[in-house]
C-alpha cells in the first residue's frame, strides 16, 4: 500500500508565500517523477510543476518565476515552495508521484491540500 500524504495549504494573503509538502510512505522500489497539479472549482486539473528522480524541473507558464518545485529522494518527499502568490493560484493542490512496485510503474495522487489567496 502506497500513501502520498500532503501538508502545508492554507490561508495567505496576496504576495504571501506557502510551502507546500508531499511523502510517499509503503512498499515504493523506486519513484519516477513527482509533480505537483491543482484544480479549481469548475476547472480542470492542471499540472503546476514536476520534477524527475534526477531533478530536471518543469512548470506552468503561470508559475515560472514564483513557484519552486525540489525534492528529497532520501526521504520520497516532494515540495512545493509558492511565493508571490495571486488572486488565481487558490485551488486544490494535489500531489502526483510515477511509482516502481515489482517492476511496474503505478500512478499514485494524494488527498490535495487547499490553498487560498484572500487579503
Amino acid at each position: 500500500q502506497v500513501q502520498l500524504v500532503e501538508s502545508g495549504g492554507g490561508l495567505v494573503q496576496p504576495g504571501g508565500s506557502l510551502r507546500l509538502s508531499c511523502a510517499a510512505s509503503g512498499s515504493i522500489f523506486s519513484i519516477n517523477t513527482m509533480g505537483w497539479y491543482r484544480q479549481a472549482p469548475g476547472k480542470q486539473r492542471e499540472l503546476v510543476a514536476r520534477i524527475t528522480s534526477g531533478g530536471s524541473t518543469n512548470y506552468a507558464d503561470f508559475v515560472k518565476g514564483r513557484f519552486t518545485i525540489s525534492r528529497d529522494n532520501a526521504k520520497n518527499t516532494v515540495y512545493l515552495q509558492m511565493n508571490s502568490l495571486k488572486h488565481e493560484d487558490p485551488a486544490v493542490y494535489y500531489c502526483n508521484a510515477v511509482i516502481g512496485i515489482l517492476s511496474r510503474w503505478y500512478d499514485y495522487w494524494g488527498q490535495g491540500t487547499q490553498v487560498t489567496v484572500s487579503s
